[in-house]
């Protein structure tokens, strides 16, 4: 499994690479990714811009404890188109993110480009929960898919697949506390893509862990 990381150097992005950093205990191959929306026409202030890119890559991989991560800057007008493509270009099976930089603590709560790659995006999408960087030993220990029926299967099947990587537990839900919830998409969705209903919404709303949202039928491939 192949994940991309969104890393722009602020607090909440640093809770991404916690979660980033979990996954990659089960093997998961990690990238980080910065995105530039234009380049500047000074030369002076474009070495700077640069510069500062590469800088804000190389806190997160040291965050993330590896050096040698894949490092991508990327241009475009869209924070969410120019990540979507650079992680097909890479083959990467998701990209994880930070919550919204307003998020209580232990909450969940996509941010705005996140928000735009929900709404029919194509490949799956890990949030970290509001303040994962605190926990310096965290791990994902426990697992949980909030709702059953067949068009949940690939959650399940994610789930189950990570937990064995991981060594981790799939629990039923409503058992707290819990380290990672997989949520698949809403009835009816179109394969290969993201949609979430009501419930699914829901499910983000009282979502006091991490969680990992699911393209309709296609279980990531671990």
């Amino acid at each position: 499994m192949r994940l991309l990381i969104s890393y722009d150097g602020t607090a909440n992005d640093d809770d991404a690479i916690a979660l980033g950093r979990m996954l990659a205990l089960g093997g998961a191959q990690l990238a980080l990714a910065y995105v530039r929306h234009s380049r500047e026409f000074d030369p002076r202030r474009e070495e700077l811009a640069a510069h500062d890119a590469q800088a804000r890559l190389e806190r997160g991989a040291q965050l993330l404890g590896d050096p040698e991560v894949e490092r991508h800057v990327v241009f475009g007008p869209m924070t969410a188109e120019s990540l979507r493509e650079l992680a097909e270009r890479l083959g990467a099976e998701g990209i994880v993110f930070g919550s919204d930089y307003r998020t209580p603590p232990g909450h969940v709560e996509p941010g705005t480009t996140a928000q735009h790659l929900i709404e029919g995006g194509p490949i799956a999408l890990a949030i970290a929960s509001a303040g994962l960087r605190m926990r310096s030993h965290a791990a994902i220990e426990t697992i949980t898919v909030p709702r059953a029926g067949p068009h949940n299967d690939a959650a399940r099947a994610t789930a189950f697949a990570l937990a064995r990587l991981l060594g981790a537990s799939v629990v039923e839900p409503g058992d707290e506390p819990v380290d990672l919830i997989v949520v698949g998409s809403k009835p009816g969705a179109p394969p290969g893509r993201i949609a979430l209903g009501g419930e699914e919404r829901k499910e983000l709303e009282r979502a006091r862990a991490s969680v990992l949202l699911l393209p309709a039928e296609r279980p990531l491939e671990l």
